[in-house]
Order: C-alpha cells, then structure tokens, then sequence
C-alpha cells in the first residue's frame, strides 16, 4: 500500500534546522512514531507532498523552505498581553510567568495559540505568537514504517488513534478522543517542529 489520501501512515524521523548540517530540533524513534491519516490536513501540504507515493520501508529526505513550512517571522505576532490576565484567583502563577516559557492562551475566537514569553515588566507581559520554527527551512530525513487502511473511526475523527505523535502538541498527546470526536492527538496543538499545519 501506498501513502495516498485516508492511509493511515507512519513515519520516523530526524529534524535539523536550515539545512542537513542544521541543528537536530526533533527525533523520532520505531517506539514513538508520527502516525497520521494522509491528506486530510493536519500536517503541512509540502511536507505531506515529499511523502506521497511511498511504502512501508521507503526513506526519505528533503528539505522545506520556510515559505513552504511554517512561513517568516511576523512583527505583528509579538504583542503586549496585560499582566493580570495570567491571575487566577488574584494570584499570578510565578512558575508560569517566566522568561522562555511557551503559555498556551486563547484568541478572541476560541482558537487555541501558543505564546512565548519574552519580557515581564510591571503591568505588562511581551509574547511571541510565531511558531518556534517561523524562519527556518526545514530538512527531514527518514523512513516510512507502515502504511495502512485507516480505519471508519480514525477517518471519521480525521486522525489516528495510534500510538506516538511528533512533539508539536499542546495536549497529552495520547491520541484519546472525547464521544464528539475531539481529539487530544498530539498532532494537533502548536509549538514544535515535525510538519504539523498547527
């Protein structure tokens, strides 16, 4: 069988930054593969390209430029967010709030949206909205280990129920599905490499 539209493929990998010599952003192992149904849009369309057409057993390298993954770096992504919404209870959470830390938050229209913090002062904190990998060109190399029918549920869902999942999610990742077929796949967060679309 062959990677094509509704496969249920998965895939090991080593991800490096810029280019084959880049540094190594994400590895993934046979013990925690990246498992997706093919085509249905929850990873990036070149990076899904660049797999088309392979089988159980093929390897792969290629390299995606960062127009193609997670695009360039956008001024208006770091914004000026007020320091109390981070209290709960009129209390800030001080092993939340600090420098380098990845916050999950919520825009206005209840999309889920990953921030990096960058500066706390008095009233207000600055955070990073770009995904960490916005600028960078992205070289993937590995292998294919299966390919298979995915199966009435996981089309339905619009994701697999297999183990493993690259390390760009925000939930646990455990590929768990509540009875509307949310799912807490770690496909589908922001924050990471991998070639999600998130």
């Amino acid at each position: 069988m062959i990677a094509e539209k509704n496969s249920a493929v998965s895939i090991v990998y080593e991800l490096r930054s810029g280019s084959q010599e880049g540094e190594i952003v994400e590895a993934l192992t046979p013990e925690n593969p990246l498992t997706f149904i093919f085509g249905t849009g929850g990873l990036l369309p070149k990076f899904e390209e660049n797999l088309s057409g392979l089988t159980s057993g093929d390897n792969f390298e290629f390299l995606l430029n960062s127009e193609d993954a997670y695009g360039p770096i956008v001024e208006s992504a770091v914004v000026h967010v007020p320091k109390n919404i981070f209290e709960v209870d009129g209390k800030t959470d001080e092993n939340l709030l600090k420098v380098g830390n990845m916050v999950p938050m919520m825009d206005a229209e209840g999309r889920r949206m990953n921030g990096k913090i960058l500066t706390i002062d008095a009233e207000a904190v600055e955070m990073d909205f770009n995904h960490p990998m916005a600028g960078n060109d992205l070289f993937f190399k590995g292998e294919v280990t299966e390919v298979r029918e995915a199966t009435e549920e996981e089309l339905n869902h619009g994701h697999s129920h297999g183990d493993g999942g690259c390390g760009c999610g925000s939930g646990s990742g455990d590929g768990s599905c509540d009875d509307k077929g949310s799912c807490d796949d770690g496909a589908q967060g922001g924050g990471g490499g991998c070639g999600c679309s998130c």
